[in-house]
């Protein structure tokens, strides 16, 4: 094994984030030696990332195209208590085994599995191997960082997938059945058919706390499946917790101080609200290779820190949401920002909403207690 290896751009973290900028660069700049360095065995690690057509540019779609797994062009829908709504916008499907098969075909050796990283600086790698890697620039895209300098609530789920004795019936994806008892927060269950007897369900939470009791969920999942009559093998099975982010200081998170580049939600980078990354670790990705190396530190976190003033709306929404709500009836604020019109909603998605969006997903009828909701809103978060 060499035990010093040497390129322009060392990537640490082979998720989402990670693995897109890697082939952007390729894409790109072939000239920029880049290094992938993962810690786990696989890249993309065991995940599911989804996307509304919307989400990714058209001149952006090049990037995310290749690893679409499955995509459902008649559009969605979502369920709640007395409403029921089909979208015409399509949705799509990425999963971490077609993520690493094309990051390791487009980029060869220089992707680097199963390496723990044991210590970072702005121009170097070491491994717990011994190994050392000599960068021109490091961006760090390891997932979060310490998350304690922000105030965050919590979408948590698990998933299954299922393969059927006979068919399921559906013909496209739930993103929202919010049908279901209602506990722990806001409750839904996220259904992909993946062919017409495979069916991915999985439990969601949004909730006060991280605590993910998995054997709880799982029997919820085979719970549902049974309610609708579906009976057959768990093929895959994943699960999560991600932060919705509704306030805190953006300068304790990415300290000024630190040297190292960062990518991902490691920068912040997603949709406070939501949780949701993939629109945000699409733009970041094509807007870096446009970037000059010698300075990525400075214009990673100019970038990160501009992204966190602009999503101090959706920070306020997730205030209300874990502020102003009473858990069980969480539901309700989705189930009114669903009867909204359909380009608003894809908006939202993306993190893209206008003025006029935001005036109207808060006006009207309010869907929490209006002593609360103002309370929460004359203590806006950082």
């Amino acid at each position: 094994m060499t035990n010093r290896l040497d390129c322009d751009l060392a990537i640490l973290g082979g998720g989402l984030s990670g693995s897109l900028i890697a082939l952007a660069f390729a894409a790109k700049r072939p000239d920029v030696r880049i290094r992938l360095i993962e810690s786990g065995a696989a890249i993309g690690g065991n995940h599911i990332w989804s996307f509304f057509d919307g989400d990714v540019a058209p001149q952006d779609r090049w990037l995310v195209d290749p690893l679409v797994t499955h995509r459902w062009a008649q559009g969605h829908e979502v369920r709640f208590p007395g409403h029921r709504r089909r979208l015409d916008t399509p949705y799509n499907s990425i999963a971490s085994p077609r993520l690493d098969a094309h990051v390791r075909a487009t980029l060869g050796d220089v992707t680097m599995t199963g390496a723990m990283v044991a210590a970072v600086t702005p121009t170097s790698v070491r491994l717990t191997d011994e190994r050392e890697i000599d960068a021109g620039v490091v961006i760090d895209a390891r997932g979060a960082a310490d998350l304690s300098p922000l105030r965050c609530g919590w979408q948590k789920f698990v998933g299954h997938a299922l393969r059927l004795d006979v068919p399921h019936g559906i013909d496209r994806p739930v993103i929202m059945d919010a049908t279901v008892d209602q506990m722990d927060g806001y409750r839904f269950v996220y259904l992909l058919p993946w062919d017409e007897r495979t069916i991915f369900v999985e439990d969601t939470y949004y909730s006060d706390t991280p605590d993910l009791d998995v054997p709880a969920i799982d029997a919820r999942i085979a719970a549902y499946a049974s309610d609708k009559g579906w009976a057959g093998t768990v093929i895959h099975r994943e699960q999560g917790v991600l932060p919705v982010v509704h306030g805190g200081d953006f300068d304790l998170y990415w300290p000024k101080d630190d040297p190292v580049a960062r990518a991902g939600v490691r920068a912040g980078l997603f949709q406070p609200m939501t949780g949701y990354s993939l629109p945000d670790a699409v733009r970041f990705a094509t807007w870096l290779v446009d970037q000059p190396l010698d300075q990525l530190a400075a214009v990673t976190r100019a970038h990160a820190a501009a992204h966190w003033r602009s999503g101090g709306y959706y920070r306020l929404l997730g205030k209300m949401l874990f502020g102003a709500a009473i858990p069980d009836q969480r539901w309700r604020i989705f189930a009114r920002f669903y009867g909204l019109r359909a380009p608003l909603i894809q908006r939202f998605y993306a993190g893209r909403s206008t003025m006029t969006d935001r005036v109207r997903i808060l006006c009207g009828r309010p869907p929490v207690p209006i002593r609360d909701a103002m309370r929460t809103l004359l203590n806006p978060p950082a």
